[in-house]
């Protein structure tokens, strides 16, 4: 879902230490678009030039406001810096989606597991599961106590979230987790944490989102891409990603990451085998080839066909 929203910054508050909340409403005051837990959106940033998807972690029933979490990163490409030092209240931005590539889908017993940041896709999806009464536990690890967004919010949940501050108790003890394996695990973090994770969940049972692409390996190789609303034939060459090459022939694409992590350039297969490189679909979606991320995939066969 590609709406773009014209929104008003009405309330940024320090919520731990490197953290920002930022509150969003409509600049016409009339209702957002509603979205369902594990749906973030893109903010266009100012003058920057600079897009960045943020996870939704307010009130999925709350049409007249949203709610985002911003990490300050020191090593970043510099958004983060922008919201937490010259982004006020007041400010006007655009905000593109919602969507929604790590959706919760339920199950009776679900465990949740964040690192850092990654918390703010699961608090809605633990508040979800709680009306719901499912059976479900929420695991979440950071570097400090003082660092770990949401604290005071998820303390009404009892012993059904245990808190892991790393420099109290260590890295999580996965392995404890998961002696008595849940039916459905989310979980978001780093991309050690999820590496972790994914070599103890099998059989899908396991849902991740990433912030960072996933690391694959080089396949550089060279193909044509056939664009079937435009009638055009493109040579893609090693090195040079799909996006940038339809994109050089003249066709504009929505894209916003470039790294595969946010889905705005989802485009349709019509024929060829894609080789997934992205870090959001399914092993399941991947195997249907119905779709591809085309700012990082590329193609098994020597001819993809898009619908572009």
């Amino acid at each position: 879902m590609n709406v773009e929203t014209k929104v008003v910054v009405a309330g940024k508050d320090v919520i731990a230490d490197g953290v920002v909340s930022l509150t969003l409403r409509a600049v016409d005051d009339e209702p957002l678009p509603r979205w369902q837990p594990g749906a973030h959106i893109d903010l266009l940033l100012g003058d920057t030039g600079l897009i960045r998807q943020y996870s939704l972690c307010g009130d999925p029933a709350d049409t007249t406001g949203w709610r985002v979490a911003v990490l300050r990163e020191p090593d970043g490409r510099g958004g983060s810096a922008w919201i937490h030092d010259r982004l006020a209240v007041g400010a006007q931005l655009s905000a593109c989606g919602p969507r929604n590539h790590f959706p919760f889908t339920g199950a009776p017993r679900c465990l949740f597991i964040a690192g850092g940041i990654g918390i703010t896709p699961l608090l809605p999806m633990v508040a979800a599961a709680d009306r719901a009464g499912t059976e479900w536990r929420l695991v979440y690890g950071g570097r400090r106590r003082a660092s770990m967004a949401f604290l005071d919010e998820l303390a009404r949940y009892g012993d059904r979230v245990i808190v892991r501050p790393q420099d109290e108790t260590g890295l999580l003890d996965l392995d404890a987790l998961f002696r008595e394996p849940p039916e459905l695990v989310y979980s978001c973090g780093p991309e050690p944490l999820l590496a972790a994770v994914e070599e103890r969940c099998t059989g899908g049972t396991l849902r991740v989102e990433r912030f960072t692409p996933k690391p694959v390996e080089d396949l550089e190789n060279a193909f044509e891409v056939e664009l079937a609303q435009s009638g055009f034939t493109v040579g893609v060459p090693p090195g040079t990603s799909v996006l940038d090459a339809v994109t050089a022939a003249g066709v504009q694409v929505l894209s916003s990451c470039r790294e595969g992590t946010c889905g705005t350039c989802e485009t349709g297969v019509l024929d060829g085998v894609p080789e997934h490189r992205d870090s959001i679909l399914t092993e399941e979606e991947r195997a249907t080839a119905d779709y591809m991320m085309i700012c990082v995939s590329r193609s098994r066969t020597p001819r993809l066909v898009l619908d572009l």
